[in-house]
């Protein structure tokens, strides 16, 4: 496989592919740090998609083909645009994400097991919108309000292709382990030297609050 062979769209054998015959390509993964601890690709680097935009001339410096990961491939996508918008060219999204890489038998890192963002924006809003329909048929009507609300914002992240509940979710420390250090993984990135390991403690330039997640 050369440079002029990766489609735009990859799929974990085409990734694996690239990786053996173009050993300058890059993953980045724009997971939430806690979901990048929990399992990812080896060699891959840890951009949570809302610091990719204050990191976004960095990231965009490299010219190496660049693989977009994360967990169903969403986000990537996300990521793609925004960073196409900037001029970078060589961007290329893993289909399916961490979780079609699991399913295709890939190697991976495993760490700590935590509950992936997505599977977190689904429990809550369910939760929500459960509470708000069983409140509104014993106490009052109005609750009905609640669960109306939470399907327009699911109806708006749809058709947005953004999630606010996941950003604010992304924020919580359940989701940020104090071992992020996004700045340090960046120039890691963009040097081509090894991703930095999830047991080794941040940087003293980048404390743990530099460390955010990200939205879908």
């Amino acid at each position: 496989m050369t440079l002029l062979d990766l489609p735009p769209v990859l799929s974990p054998a085409q990734v694996t592919d690239a990786l053996a015959s173009i050993p300058a390509t890059r993953l980045l993964d724009v997971r939430t740090p806690g979901e990048y601890e929990t399992a990812h690709i080896p060699g891959s680097y840890n951009v949570p998609l809302d610091t990719l935009g204050e990191h976004a001339r960095e990231v965009r410096s490299v010219r190496d083909p660049v693989v977009l990961v994360c967990q169903s491939g969403q986000r990537a996508r996300v990521a793609e645009e925004a960073l196409r918008r900037g001029g970078m060219a060589n961007l290329h999204v893993l289909d399916g994400g961490v979780n079609s890489w699991i399913a295709a038998g890939q190697p991976v890192v495993h760490g700590p097991k935590r509950i992936s963002l997505e599977r977190q924006v689904r429990i809550v809003a369910g939760s929500l919108a459960a509470v708000g329909g069983a409140v509104a048929l014993l106490v009052s009507p109005w609750f009905a309000l609640l669960p109306m609300l939470i399907g327009s914002g699911l109806l708006f992240s749809g058709v947005t292709n953004t999630c606010g509940m996941a950003l604010l979710l992304s924020r919580l420390s359940y989701n940020r382990p104090a071992r992020c250090d996004v700045p340090a993984m960046v120039r890691a990135f963009t040097l081509a030297a090894p991703p930095l390991s999830t047991d080794r403690p941040p940087s003293p330039i980048a404390p743990a609050s530099a460390c955010c997640a990200v939205g879908q």
